[in-house]
């Protein structure tokens, strides 16, 4: 049996607003080219909300934790911009020692920071504002000018997935 060609990815940062896509186009990539991701609320759930917030809400499961986020998005922001206190790019190094691509970070100062600490080869932004809604200031406050690139998710999945095809193709191209 052949072995498949691993392909290599660079490291990765997709943003955007609330439900537009992001978590999809990390889906696509990872389906088709290996990419591998971690959502930064899956992995601050597992890191250190679930600990946190289990009591409160009576959560039993991390998982469970992460999949309540949509209920308490303000309180998740506040909890993950405490963590990232010290090191406004902790929670990025973390995801990044396992992952390829961060996904869905929510705050100015914590991009700024991975910026300015090289922690990303590309930014990327899924705007699908054209048909959703955009999200409230208080649990996000990046902007589309923070990315390098923008993917357009205003009209069908299959639109959509082929641009994100597209694009895993051009980052996974070999010289």
């Amino acid at each position: 049996m052949e072995k498949k060609e691993e392909k290599n990815f660079p490291k990765l940062l997709i943003i955007g607003n609330m439900r537009h896509g992001k978590d999809s186009m990390a889906e696509i990539l990872q389906e088709q080219f290996g990419l591998k991701f971690k959502s930064s609320s899956e992995a601050a759930a597992e890191i250190f909300i679930y600990d946190k917030l289990k009591d409160k809400y009576g959560y039993k499961t991390p998982f469970e934790c992460f999949e309540d986020r949509v209920n308490h998005r303000s309180e998740w922001y506040d909890l993950i911009c405490d963590y990232n206190s010290v090191d406004k790019a902790k929670l990025a190094k973390g995801i990044l020692e396992y992952a390829d691509c961060y996904v869905g970070m929510r705050d100015s100062g914590e991009i700024k920071e991975c910026i300015k600490q090289n922690l990303f080869d590309l930014i990327i932004w899924v705007d699908a504002s054209g048909r959703l809604p955009l999200e409230d200031v208080t649990s996000f406050n990046i902007t589309k000018s923070d990315a390098d690139i923008i993917i357009e998710n205003n009209g069908s999945f299959e639109e959509f997935k082929d641009r994100v095809i597209r694009l895993g193709n051009t980052l996974t191209r070999t010289h």
